[in-house]
């Protein structure tokens, strides 16, 4: 499995290539390119709280989706706070945080209704989609650090198994471009955080440089926490891709000290 790259109607995006051979499902991870906003938001911002015009964001997202082929109608949004929330998402959702206000706050969303189109954002944090192709549910997750040492993403595959009764083993997971541990330079409250919630098994993916800094690897964290909720790690696809090494290539809020758009990954059942 891996996360690949393509361009359609000069939109470039990412995704997975065995949730495209599973069949049924729309998906993408956005980059900053192939949109229209302009200044500090160009070009494919898809914030809509980021100060960029609306009508132009509006725009990004009918290019996007289009070039993934999802339905632009069929949006979902969350407010994300960097916890542990997963939310079921219903037909009576369609539009909100789009459309209409969004009502709840919520890192992780679900569903099983085709049509509806979930979406989360990023700008370093980790965007990661999972579809099981055999009960039809799909989820989108945003996992920053906070959201990794809490374990966001085992919520969501636990949601998933609870509510609609999937079985973690035939579940894929794409982690898509993010921050990686070449740029993720923090000091001990994050390693700490991470050993905390996760046991010694964490160390593999942390590193002490010189400088006295850790360099921390999310990716392969989620992908730890997604082996531990049942995945297979052949179901696990990790993008290389960094945010902030790649800045030309992608939003990242470290590199330009929050003045930025957003990323975003969506994931829609057919």
């Amino acid at each position: 499995m891996s996360i690949v790259e393509c361009v359609s109607a000069g939109v470039p995006y990412l995704h997975c290539d065995a949730m495209d051979a599973a069949g049924g499902v729309a998906h993408g991870f956005s980059t900053r390119l192939g949109g229209v906003s302009e200044g500090i938001y160009e070009s494919l911002n898809l914030g809509l709280n980021r100060g960029d015009d609306r009508e132009k964001v509006l725009e990004n997202y009918r290019r996007f989706t289009a070039a993934i082929g999802a339905d632009m109608e069929g949006l979902v949004l969350s407010s994300q706070v960097h916890g542990d929330v997963v939310r079921t998402v219903t037909t009576g959702d369609k539009g909100k945080g789009i459309f209409a206000k969004c009502d709840y706050e919520a890192d992780g969303l679900i569903t099983d209704v085709p049509g509806i189109c979930l979406a989360v954002f990023s700008a370093d944090c980790l965007p990661i989609l999972l579809y099981d192709p055999v009960r039809r549910v799909v989820a989108a997750v945003h996992a920053g650090w906070r959201g990794t040492a809490i374990g966001i993403v085992t919520r969501a595959v636990e949601k998933m198994r609870d509510v609609y009764g999937s079985a973690p083993a035939d579940i894929l997971a794409a982690i898509g471009p993010g921050i990686s541990k070449c740029c993720f330079e923090t000091d001990e409250d994050v390693p700490n955080a991470m050993t905390e919630a996760m046991g010694a098994a964490a160390l593999h993916a942390m590193e002490l440089r010189e400088s006295g800094k850790f360099h921390v690897d999310l990716k392969r964290l989620n992908a730890l926490r997604l082996e531990r909720a049942g995945l297979s790690a052949e179901h696990i696809s990790i993008s290389a891709d960094c945010t902030m090494c790649q800045h030309d290539k992608y939003w990242s809020h470290r590199y330009t000290r929050g003045q930025r758009g957003s990323q975003a990954a969506m994931i829609q059942l057919l």
